[in-house]
Protein backbone atom coordinates (compact mmCIF):
# COMPACT_ATOMS: atom_id res chain seq x y z
CA UNK A 1 0.00 0.00 0.00
CA UNK A 2 1.50 3.30 -1.10
CA UNK A 3 2.48 5.60 1.83
CA UNK A 4 -0.17 8.18 1.57
CA UNK A 5 -3.10 6.01 0.10
CA UNK A 6 -5.86 7.40 -1.86
CA UNK A 7 -9.21 7.21 0.36
CA UNK A 8 -12.43 7.14 -1.11
CA UNK A 9 -16.04 7.85 0.92
CA UNK A 10 -19.67 7.04 -0.82
CA UNK A 11 -22.65 8.88 0.06
CA UNK A 12 -20.58 11.36 1.32
CA UNK A 13 -23.39 14.18 1.58
CA UNK A 14 -25.15 11.87 3.78
CA UNK A 15 -25.03 12.33 7.86
CA UNK A 16 -22.79 9.73 8.25
CA UNK A 17 -20.43 10.42 5.54
CA UNK A 18 -19.77 14.09 6.13
CA UNK A 19 -19.05 12.88 9.69
CA UNK A 20 -16.01 10.80 8.21
CA UNK A 21 -14.96 13.42 6.16
CA UNK A 22 -14.82 15.70 8.73
CA UNK A 23 -12.52 13.35 10.80
CA UNK A 24 -10.41 12.11 7.95
CA UNK A 25 -9.36 16.01 7.90
CA UNK A 26 -8.70 16.33 11.40
CA UNK A 27 -6.18 13.09 10.89
CA UNK A 28 -4.82 14.72 8.16
CA UNK A 29 -5.96 12.38 5.32
CA UNK A 30 -4.15 13.85 2.21
CA UNK A 31 -5.82 12.00 -0.39
CA UNK A 32 -9.29 12.55 0.00
CA UNK A 33 -12.21 11.74 -2.74
CA UNK A 34 -16.23 12.08 -1.70
CA UNK A 35 -18.99 10.45 -4.06
CA UNK A 36 -22.33 11.57 -4.29
CA UNK A 37 -25.12 12.21 -6.54
CA UNK A 38 -25.20 16.14 -5.54
CA UNK A 39 -22.03 17.39 -5.44
CA UNK A 40 -23.43 20.95 -4.60
CA UNK A 41 -24.32 19.83 -1.08
CA UNK A 42 -20.45 19.19 -0.67
CA UNK A 43 -19.07 22.34 -1.53
CA UNK A 44 -17.80 23.28 1.78
CA UNK A 45 -15.62 20.19 1.68
CA UNK A 46 -14.51 20.78 -2.19
CA UNK A 47 -13.35 24.39 -0.45
CA UNK A 48 -11.21 22.55 1.94
CA UNK A 49 -9.62 20.23 -0.36
CA UNK A 50 -11.19 16.82 -0.51
CA UNK A 51 -11.85 16.40 -4.37
CA UNK A 52 -15.74 15.44 -4.56
CA UNK A 53 -17.14 12.97 -7.52
CA UNK A 54 -20.27 12.52 -9.11
CA UNK A 55 -21.61 8.80 -8.24
CA UNK A 56 -24.70 6.98 -9.05
CA UNK A 57 -25.19 3.77 -7.65
CA UNK A 58 -27.92 3.17 -10.14
CA UNK A 59 -25.35 3.85 -12.87
CA UNK A 60 -22.77 1.54 -12.57
CA UNK A 61 -20.38 2.95 -15.50
CA UNK A 62 -20.87 6.16 -12.98
CA UNK A 63 -19.11 4.12 -10.20
CA UNK A 64 -16.10 3.04 -12.08
CA UNK A 65 -15.50 6.50 -13.13
CA UNK A 66 -15.91 7.80 -9.69
CA UNK A 67 -13.92 5.05 -8.10
CA UNK A 68 -10.68 5.39 -10.38
CA UNK A 69 -7.44 5.81 -8.57
CA UNK A 70 -9.19 4.98 -5.22
CA UNK A 71 -6.89 2.96 -2.31
CA UNK A 72 -9.05 2.48 -0.12
CA UNK A 73 -13.08 3.02 -0.02
CA UNK A 74 -16.20 3.35 2.31
CA UNK A 75 -19.20 1.85 1.10
CA UNK A 76 -21.88 3.66 2.93
CA UNK A 77 -24.62 1.66 2.56
CA UNK A 78 -27.45 3.21 0.75
CA UNK A 79 -30.91 4.67 1.55
CA UNK A 80 -32.87 2.71 -1.46
CA UNK A 81 -35.39 0.81 0.63
CA UNK A 82 -38.65 2.07 -2.00
CA UNK A 83 -37.49 -1.33 -3.65
CA UNK A 84 -36.95 -4.98 -2.29
CA UNK A 85 -33.54 -6.05 -3.85
CA UNK A 86 -32.46 -2.63 -5.43
CA UNK A 87 -30.52 -1.93 -2.70
CA UNK A 88 -28.52 -5.10 -2.64
CA UNK A 89 -28.29 -4.60 -6.50
CA UNK A 90 -26.98 -1.00 -5.86
CA UNK A 91 -24.03 -2.33 -3.19
CA UNK A 92 -23.04 -5.48 -5.69
CA UNK A 93 -22.75 -2.61 -8.47
CA UNK A 94 -20.04 -0.62 -6.16
CA UNK A 95 -18.32 -3.91 -4.87
CA UNK A 96 -17.44 -4.78 -9.11
CA UNK A 97 -16.54 -1.41 -9.54
CA UNK A 98 -14.61 -0.77 -6.58
CA UNK A 99 -11.98 -4.21 -7.65
CA UNK A 100 -12.31 -3.11 -10.96
CA UNK A 101 -11.19 0.11 -10.41
CA UNK A 102 -8.25 -1.34 -8.28
CA UNK A 103 -9.20 -0.51 -5.12
CA UNK A 104 -7.55 -2.43 -2.30
CA UNK A 105 -9.84 -2.27 0.70
CA UNK A 106 -13.40 -1.82 1.30
CA UNK A 107 -14.99 -0.78 4.78
CA UNK A 108 -18.56 -1.62 4.84
CA UNK A 109 -21.13 -0.24 6.94
CA UNK A 110 -23.53 -3.72 7.38
CA UNK A 111 -25.91 -4.47 10.42
CA UNK A 112 -25.23 -6.50 13.47
CA UNK A 113 -25.94 -10.05 12.88
CA UNK A 114 -27.23 -9.63 9.15
CA UNK A 115 -26.70 -13.23 8.22
CA UNK A 116 -29.69 -14.08 10.62
CA UNK A 117 -31.37 -10.64 11.95
CA UNK A 118 -35.08 -10.35 11.56
CA UNK A 119 -34.59 -6.83 10.49
CA UNK A 120 -36.05 -6.88 7.44
CA UNK A 121 -33.29 -5.46 4.85
CA UNK A 122 -31.06 -7.65 6.60
CA UNK A 123 -30.66 -9.74 3.62
CA UNK A 124 -28.72 -6.74 1.83
CA UNK A 125 -26.47 -6.30 4.04
CA UNK A 126 -25.93 -10.50 4.17
CA UNK A 127 -25.75 -9.93 0.38
CA UNK A 128 -23.58 -7.47 0.55
CA UNK A 129 -20.64 -9.01 2.90
CA UNK A 130 -21.07 -12.20 0.25
CA UNK A 131 -20.43 -10.12 -2.44
CA UNK A 132 -17.14 -8.99 -0.87
CA UNK A 133 -15.87 -12.27 0.13
CA UNK A 134 -16.36 -13.23 -3.04
CA UNK A 135 -14.13 -9.98 -4.76
CA UNK A 136 -10.25 -10.22 -4.53
CA UNK A 137 -10.26 -7.05 -2.23
CA UNK A 138 -9.36 -7.00 1.72
CA UNK A 139 -12.02 -5.72 3.69
CA UNK A 140 -13.18 -4.50 7.14
CA UNK A 141 -16.98 -5.12 7.69
CA UNK A 142 -18.31 -2.60 9.98
CA UNK A 143 -21.53 -4.33 11.47
CA UNK A 144 -23.51 -1.55 13.33
CA UNK A 145 -26.27 -1.74 16.24
CA UNK A 146 -28.36 1.26 16.19
CA UNK A 147 -27.50 4.83 15.97
CA UNK A 148 -27.79 6.52 19.29
CA UNK A 149 -29.50 9.51 17.56
CA UNK A 150 -32.93 8.07 17.00
CA UNK A 151 -33.26 7.87 20.63
CA UNK A 152 -33.90 11.73 21.01
CA UNK A 153 -37.33 10.81 18.29
CA UNK A 154 -38.63 7.87 20.75
CA UNK A 155 -38.14 9.77 23.89
CA UNK A 156 -39.48 13.11 22.67
CA UNK A 157 -42.32 11.16 22.16
CA UNK A 158 -42.35 9.11 25.41
CA UNK A 159 -42.15 12.56 27.04
CA UNK A 160 -45.45 13.75 25.00
CA UNK A 161 -47.36 10.61 25.72
CA UNK A 162 -46.27 9.66 29.40
CA UNK A 163 -44.28 6.26 28.56
CA UNK A 164 -42.29 4.76 26.29
CA UNK A 165 -44.11 1.93 24.36
CA UNK A 166 -42.74 -1.19 22.03
CA UNK A 167 -42.24 -4.65 21.28
CA UNK A 168 -38.57 -4.99 22.31
CA UNK A 169 -38.96 -6.64 26.04
CA UNK A 170 -35.81 -7.18 28.15
CA UNK A 171 -34.23 -7.31 24.86
CA UNK A 172 -30.80 -4.91 25.26
CA UNK A 173 -29.46 -2.85 22.42
CA UNK A 174 -25.70 -1.52 22.12
CA UNK A 175 -26.95 2.04 20.92
CA UNK A 176 -23.99 3.80 19.40
CA UNK A 177 -23.60 7.08 17.87
CA UNK A 178 -22.79 8.38 14.23
CA UNK A 179 -19.50 10.06 15.19
CA UNK A 180 -18.18 6.54 16.91
CA UNK A 181 -19.06 4.43 13.75
CA UNK A 182 -17.06 7.29 12.10
CA UNK A 183 -14.37 6.92 14.53
CA UNK A 184 -14.08 3.10 13.28
CA UNK A 185 -14.24 3.49 9.71
CA UNK A 186 -11.55 6.73 9.80
CA UNK A 187 -9.38 4.21 11.85
CA UNK A 188 -9.51 1.54 9.63
CA UNK A 189 -9.23 3.71 6.48
CA UNK A 190 -6.09 5.77 7.32
CA UNK A 191 -4.40 2.08 8.72
CA UNK A 192 -2.44 -0.18 7.01
CA UNK A 193 -4.71 -3.07 7.61
CA UNK A 194 -5.11 -5.50 4.88
CA UNK A 195 -7.00 -8.80 5.73
CA UNK A 196 -10.23 -9.72 5.80
CA UNK A 197 -12.28 -8.87 9.13
CA UNK A 198 -16.17 -8.52 10.60
CA UNK A 199 -16.35 -6.31 13.32
CA UNK A 200 -19.74 -5.22 15.37
CA UNK A 201 -19.69 -1.60 16.84
CA UNK A 202 -21.31 -0.48 19.31
CA UNK A 203 -21.55 2.21 22.28
CA UNK A 204 -20.19 0.91 25.32
CA UNK A 205 -23.22 -1.03 26.70
CA UNK A 206 -26.21 -2.95 25.76
CA UNK A 207 -29.47 -1.68 27.71
CA UNK A 208 -33.02 -2.66 27.78
CA UNK A 209 -35.92 -0.21 27.37
CA UNK A 210 -36.52 0.03 30.62
CA UNK A 211 -32.71 0.98 31.34
CA UNK A 212 -33.29 3.87 29.08
CA UNK A 213 -36.49 5.04 30.10
CA UNK A 214 -35.10 5.52 33.39
CA UNK A 215 -31.89 7.29 32.33
CA UNK A 216 -33.97 9.16 30.28
CA UNK A 217 -36.58 10.05 33.14
CA UNK A 218 -34.08 11.30 35.92
CA UNK A 219 -31.98 13.17 33.45
CA UNK A 220 -35.43 15.17 32.53
CA UNK A 221 -36.62 14.94 36.00
CA UNK A 222 -40.13 13.24 34.52
CA UNK A 223 -40.64 9.82 35.32
CA UNK A 224 -40.57 7.47 32.33
CA UNK A 225 -42.69 4.06 32.73
CA UNK A 226 -41.60 1.30 29.95
CA UNK A 227 -45.07 -0.41 28.55
CA UNK A 228 -44.42 -3.71 26.24
CA UNK A 229 -46.97 -4.02 24.07
CA UNK A 230 -47.30 -6.66 21.31
CA UNK A 231 -45.56 -6.31 17.69
CA UNK A 232 -49.46 -5.54 15.89
CA UNK A 233 -50.06 -2.86 18.05
CA UNK A 234 -46.53 -1.20 17.16
CA UNK A 235 -47.31 -1.38 13.44
CA UNK A 236 -50.77 -0.36 14.02
CA UNK A 237 -50.00 3.15 16.07
CA UNK A 238 -47.54 3.80 13.14
CA UNK A 239 -50.30 3.11 10.58
CA UNK A 240 -52.58 5.45 12.80
CA UNK A 241 -49.67 8.14 12.64
CA UNK A 242 -49.83 8.34 8.58
CA UNK A 243 -47.03 5.54 7.87
CA UNK A 244 -47.70 3.73 5.23
CA UNK A 245 -47.81 -0.33 6.40
CA UNK A 246 -44.41 -1.63 4.88
CA UNK A 247 -42.76 1.25 5.98
CA UNK A 248 -44.13 0.43 9.57
CA UNK A 249 -43.25 -3.18 9.59
CA UNK A 250 -39.58 -2.26 8.50
CA UNK A 251 -39.44 -0.10 11.51
CA UNK A 252 -40.97 -2.88 13.82
CA UNK A 253 -38.61 -5.34 12.44
CA UNK A 254 -36.23 -3.93 14.62
CA UNK A 255 -38.10 -4.41 18.00
CA UNK A 256 -38.23 -8.07 16.89
CA UNK A 257 -34.21 -8.45 16.63
CA UNK A 258 -33.80 -6.23 19.47
CA UNK A 259 -36.06 -8.45 21.61
CA UNK A 260 -33.90 -11.70 20.27
CA UNK A 261 -31.02 -9.94 21.33
CA UNK A 262 -29.41 -9.21 17.12
CA UNK A 263 -28.30 -5.70 18.05
CA UNK A 264 -26.15 -6.67 21.31
CA UNK A 265 -24.03 -7.23 22.89
CA UNK A 266 -21.80 -4.53 23.25
CA UNK A 267 -18.34 -4.53 21.77
CA UNK A 268 -14.82 -2.76 22.26
CA UNK A 269 -14.42 -2.10 18.79
CA UNK A 270 -14.55 1.47 19.05
CA UNK A 271 -12.07 2.11 21.60
CA UNK A 272 -9.94 -0.83 19.54
CA UNK A 273 -9.50 0.54 16.68
CA UNK A 274 -9.63 4.08 17.47
CA UNK A 275 -7.86 4.44 20.72
CA UNK A 276 -11.07 6.41 21.62
CA UNK A 277 -13.68 5.29 24.52
CA UNK A 278 -17.38 5.04 22.62
CA UNK A 279 -19.80 7.28 24.18
CA UNK A 280 -22.45 6.02 26.58
CA UNK A 281 -26.18 6.76 26.42
CA UNK A 282 -26.12 8.79 29.72
CA UNK A 283 -23.44 11.51 27.90
CA UNK A 284 -24.94 11.29 25.25
CA UNK A 285 -28.75 12.11 26.61
CA UNK A 286 -26.89 14.72 28.97
CA UNK A 287 -25.54 16.45 25.93
CA UNK A 288 -28.40 16.50 23.80
CA UNK A 289 -30.96 17.57 26.95
CA UNK A 290 -31.69 20.16 25.32
CA UNK A 291 -33.36 18.82 22.01
CA UNK A 292 -35.80 16.70 24.63
CA UNK A 293 -36.66 19.79 27.36
CA UNK A 294 -37.24 22.05 23.54
CA UNK A 295 -39.68 19.37 22.22
CA UNK A 296 -43.39 20.53 20.62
Amino acid sequence: MSENPTILVTGASGQLGRIVLEQLLEAKAPNIIATTRSPEKLADFAARGVEVRVADFDDPQSLLTAFSGADRLLLISTDALDEPGKRLRQHEAAVSAAQEAGVSHVVYTSLMNADDSPVTFAPDHAGTEKALAASSMSYTILRESLYMELLIGELNLALKIGGLYNARGDGKTAYVTRHDIARAAVADLTSSFDGRRTLDVTGPTALSSADIAQIAGTLMGTPIAYNPIPLEAVIQGMVDAGLPKPVAEVFASFDTAIAQGKLGPASTTVEDLSGIKPTSITDFLTVHKGALVNAD
